[in-house]
């Protein structure tokens, strides 16, 4: 919303080292509000920085300095916003929690293998969510290779005590031997009765919130489409991008 915007422009403008205009010199090519859009744009769209810089009237260099600039700093100010592993167990206290993991994509860089997932058929990072049964957000984890599996995330992220100090959870059969509830999966050569096949249509019903939730947060489609910006610069993307999906939902609305 523009009085969110405004309050991340003046959230950047307080964190910055120098002015965003220092007064002398050659002036910058837009003002440090048009900058902040410019860096929330990329990572909402994932578009070509050529695109963003005909939407805003500036060269694609200088939309590639705005994102490097101001990306790492976007992360830094909403990191209050994004949950930690307490603030999600005190969440989830006495209620069910809803787990799930999704590929957040990129491109195939060189010397990183581990970014493959077979499942998906493509590279990127694994990250799981968190979230209760009426669709509140309550954690997201930070990313891990692609190659992660589901079950094997669960276990090295906070996810699990998460869920541990819940009500009760529940994930798909990516999750099966993890003390969440799964559904049944079919033994190889039979088939599922009528029982079980309602029990999993019944779980099915109960994860569609945690499925909408993964839908908002890869709405912002640096999470959704190729990452394109080298290697390093994938973490800081990831937190601001996090930061901005939590930011988005709590500011102004508490």
């Amino acid at each position: 919303m523009p009085t969110q915007m405004q309050e991340l422009a003046g959230r950047v403008h307080e964190a910055l080292a120098r002015p965003w205009n220092k007064g002398i010199g050659r002036p910058r090519s837009c003002g440090l509000y048009t900058a902040v859009e410019i860096a929330c744009m990329y990572l909402r769209q994932n578009v070509p920085q050529e695109f963003l810089g005909d939407l805003r009237n500036v060269s694609q260099s200088t939309v590639s300095r705005i994102v490097s600039a101001l990306v790492p700093v976007v992360k830094t100010v909403l990191e209050e916003f994004v949950p930690d592993a307490k603030d999600a167990i005190e969440m989830v206290r006495g209620r069910v929690c809803l787990v799930d993991g999704t590929i957040t994509p990129c491109w195939s860089y060189e010397g990183h293998d581990e970014l493959w997932s077979r499942k998906k058929g493509t590279t990127g990072f694994n990250a799981q969510l968190v979230c209760l049964l009426n669709g509140d957000p309550v954690f997201i984890s930070d990313p891990m290779p692609g190659s992660t599996h589901d079950a094997i995330a669960y276990e090295k992220t906070p996810v699990k005590k998460i869920a541990e100090n819940s009500g009760g959870g529940i994930a798909d059969r990516g999750y099966q031997g993890t003390g969440l509830i799964t559904p049944r999966k079919r033994a190889k050569g039979g088939e599922l009765s009528k029982k079980d096949k309602e029990c999993n249509r019944r779980i099915s019903a109960l994860r569609a919130p945690v499925e909408r939730v993964i839908a908002h947060f890869k709405s912002w489609r640096i999470f959704f489409a190729d990452y394109r910006r080298p290697y390093r610069t994938y973490q800081d993307a990831y937190d601001a991008a996090r930061g901005l999906f939590f930011f988005s939902i709590i500011w102004g609305f508490e």
